[in-house]
Formats: C-alpha cells, structure tokens, sequence
C-alpha cells in the first residue's frame, strides 16, 4: 500500500490512540453478500495507517471475542500495520456482530448485538495503555469511536487532555441526547458527524431556505458549547461542511459509481486525522477526505482493500480532478 509522501519530520502529532467497536458486519440483501465490513474504529485506523504508514503508530485500543471472528480481526489488523497490543481477548463474549442491511441504491443501516466484547472495555481497558500516553504526551491524537460504552469514550477523552493530545470523537444518531447532556462537547477537538446527526445534537429545525443555512445554524449553537471545537458534517451527495473554528469550508463531493456508500463517512474521518497529524490547511484536508470518501464507494467492501495514495493518485490523473496546491506534494501530482 503506498502512503502520502511526506518527511516524517513535517508530523505535527506522532501517533493514534483510539477506542470504539472492533467487529464485522454481516451484510444482507435479502441473501448473504459477499461484502467485508468492519466497525467505524477498525475503518478509520486502517485509513489512517495506509495513508501515513510506519512513521505513525496506530494502536486501537478494545476488545475482541475469543472466537475465529476475533482471531481473523486481529490479523487483518496486524498485516495492515495496526498495532494491537492493547486489543484484549474477551472471556466468554463474542467478538461485535452487527447485521447491515442495504437498499437497491446502496444506501442502508445497521442493526448491533450487545452483550459483545466491546461492551467490556472500559476505563481499565484505557488504562493499559497508560504507557503511550505517557510516551506521546502533547504529540498524540485520541480518537473517540462508537461501540464500546460513552463512559469508557469519556473515560479517553478526559485521559487524553491531561495529556495534552488532539481529541477527536464521532458518535452514532442515537447517542445525540447522552452527548448533549454529558459534558463531552467541552472535551473533543474535532468532532464529526454527518448532517442529520447535528441538527439533532443542536435541536434545531432544518432551515428551508438552503442547507448552508442549516450548517451555519449549527455552527453557532457548537460555539455556545466549545469555542475551540473543529466540526465536519458530511451530507452524501450534497458535499461536508468543515468548521475550522473561525471559518467554515464547503467541499463538493466528487461523484463515483456507488456499489455501497457504508463506511465512507469512516473513510472521511481517517482523512481529516491524517490532515491534522500533517498539519494540512483546512480546504486540503477537507478536499482529501471528500475525495477518498468518494471513491472507498466504488467497493462493496466499508474498507477499500486498494484505496491508498497511488490509487487517489491515479484517478487525479484519468479524471482531471483539480485539488488544492497545498495536497499536491503529499500525492506526488
């Protein structure tokens, strides 16, 4: 797989420290199809190791099942270059099932069991992991993901200020009222949702005028609640939105043919933590994240298994597609 270029030197932050659901889903039609597909941590640490490889340490940190699903997990994870030291095996709960379901035009959903490993990690979990944080102490970023429970989440985040790391969080349309209520907002300093996801978090009425003018009614009520808070909402076709904290960029999506739009919005995330740990201007990691979000819908898969520099590369080339001067040392056009 073949990375950004860049000089390991250029690394604002130098390592992720993630916890959230490790699993599979189970996709269905109808019939059992033959689509890989990961949890949101398992999605965004790949991304985020494929595009910054070996100068940039990945742990995620949760727990499998001690089940051949949990064992096949851990290795595709290992042969990525995850390391996985701090993925516990769980006695005597499976490894996270989710069943997905998907609709003619590739849109869907998804259904999770509980009662699995991940609903075991918890704040001692995080803790094994103390070493890192130690060792990373104002160079790391901490990634919040759904799956595992908002307490160890909150758990993470509070660790990860103490030690001065980059806080990034995402949580599922279901947990908008524990978020609002919890005090979290205050703590994440990159938050991604996408748009339906944010109206409700905010409790306002989709304007009707324009979408912008939505976003921008977002965008205000976040600042009420942290004023230091970097915001990306994603709307499918229609494009994402990145609030930077004192300006709010549009990026296009780029239109792909879509076999499956399940686990773009992972693959956006991964991106814009990529730009963070590079220090990239906002229009340039907001452009690469619409841009690999757009094609990982090319595959049935929710992780790409060739979407890497050169493939994101190469379609710049066939399709003519103008990106910002400030992505094009990282991609080599």
């Amino acid at each position: 797989m073949k990375p950004l270029s860049y000089h390991p030197d250029a690394l604002r932050y130098r390592a992720l420290l993630g916890t959230g659901g490790i699993g599979r889903e189970e996709s269905r039609s109808g019939h059992f199809l033959d689509h890989r597909d990961y949890c949101k941590l398992h999605i965004v640490a790949h991304y985020v190791k494929v595009f910054l490889d070996s100068p940039f340490p990945v742990f995620p940190i949760s727990k499998v099942g001690q089940d051949d699903g949990g064992q096949r997990l851990l290795q595709e994870m290992q042969e990525v270059g995850l390391d996985a030291r701090f993925v516990g095996v769980a006695q005597g709960a499976p490894t996270l099932t989710s069943i997905c379901y998907l609709y003619p035009d590739g849109t869907g959903g998804n259904l999770t069991l509980d009662h699995s490993a991940c609903d075991l990690v918890d704040k001692t979990t995080i803790d094994t992991a103390e070493p890192l944080f130690e060792q990373h102490r104002g160079k790391g970023i901490a990634l919040a993901a759904p799956e595992v429970p908002l307490a160890t989440r909150q758990y993470l985040l509070e660790k990860a200020g103490a030690y001065s790391f980059y806080r990034v969080a995402s949580f599922t349309m279901g947990e908008m009222d524990a978020l609002r209520q919890s005090g979290m907002l205050g703590m994440i300093d990159l938050l991604a949702l996408n748009l339906e996801e944010t109206i409700a978090l905010a409790q306002i009425e989709r304007s009707e005028r324009t979408e912008r003018t939505t976003v921008h009614q977002v965008v205000a009520w976040m600042r009420t609640q942290n004023p230091h808070l970097a915001l990306s909402i994603t709307a499918g076709k229609m494009g994402s939105w990145f609030w930077d904290g004192s300006g709010l960029h549009f990026t296009p999506s780029i239109a792909f043919p879509a076999v499956s739009a399940a686990g773009a919005g992972d693959a956006h995330l991964a991106c814009l933590i990529v730009a963070a740990a590079l220090g990239m201007p906002p229009e340039a990691g907001a452009f690469l994240a619409s841009l690999v979000a757009g094609i990982s819908v090319s595959s049935p898969h929710t992780i790409h298994p060739y979407l890497d520099a050169a493939l994101v590369r190469n379609i710049i080339w066939e399709r003519g597609i103008q990106i910002p001067d400030s992505l094009r040392s990282y991609l080599e056009v």
